[in-house]
Order: structure tokens, then sequence, then C-alpha cells
């Protein structure tokens, strides 16, 4: 199936009431399953027991109290990489080169223009070549190779 004809269908799936859709043709067959957005979800809520403090003996010190609520408020966060972000069209599996051990399409500190084949995504064992949408250097590559990726993953950055 034609990667424009897929993407076509998936908008229409994503803007639509309809949660799923299924086409056979000659060449395959194509199954969309929309997927509940996490904020229309019901919240999981946990509980936690309480739990009894143990004896101390007569004379013992009270251990020291930590603060766990603000070590666990400030998590390393992320940066989001700077530039332009080429992202997955589809769910699959991300491939550097158009083989094991051939050169890959787009290295770090390579220019590539728009147009230029930078990556492989094979999705229902069709092999999809992605292209740069931006002209630019290759300053990041964020996917690993043979690594699944989701669709609207960032790939790569171009700046």
């Amino acid at each position: 199936m034609d990667l424009r004809k897929l993407k076509t269908l998936i908008d229409l799936v994503s803007e639509s009431n309809v949660s799923e859709l299924e086409i056979t043709e000659a060449e395959g067959k194509v199954r969309i399953v929309k997927s509940v957005p996490q904020e229309t979800q019901a919240p999981i809520t946990y509980a936690m027991a309480p739990v009894a403090a143990p004896a101390m003996p007569a004379g013992a010190h009270a251990p020291a109290v930590v603060d766990v609520a603000s070590a666990a408020a400030a998590p390393a966060a992320e940066a989001a990489p700077a530039g332009h972000q080429v992202k997955s069209p589809m769910v699959g599996t991300f491939y550097r080169a158009s083989s094991p051990g051939a050169k890959p399409f787009a290295e770090v500190g390579d220019s590539v223009k728009e147009g230029d084949t930078i990556c492989i995504v094979e999705a229902m064992k069709i092999l999809n070549e992605i292209e740069a949408d931006k002209s630019g250097t290759v300053t990041q590559v964020l996917a690993e190779n043979g690594q699944a990726v989701e669709y609207g993953q960032p790939l790569f950055v171009i700046e």
C-alpha cells in the first residue's frame, strides 16, 4: 500500500468517530486502531495502607525525617532537542541504512537537502524511505538502528 494512502487513512480514522478500520487489498492487509487519549481515560488511583511504626526501646532516638516529596519533585527532565525534528510518519522499525553493514543514509554532521532519504521505517514488511523535510545539517540521531518507533516520534534533528 502506498505511504500517502496509508497516511490518509490514518488521518481519516484519527479525525472521525471510527475506532478501528481494516482494509484488505491485493498487496496486503491494513488494520488501523485508534487509541484513547490519556486525558479521557479514567484516572488510576493508588492507595497505600498505613503501616504501624515499630516500638522504640526507652532512650532510643527517633530517626531523622527526610523530605521525600522535595527530592521527588526535582527529577532530571530531558530537554527537548533544539532544531527541526524529523518525525516518524508511521509505526514501524527504524533502520539507518538500506541493509545490514551498509553505510547509514545520514550521520551526525552530514548536510542533507529536502527530499534526501535519511532512513527507512519498515511497517508490515514494507520498507518506507523517510526523506528530510528540511535542508540543513544533521545534529542528532534520536532513534537506534533496529528500534521500534511510534507515529510522530522524533528520529533526527536538523539545523
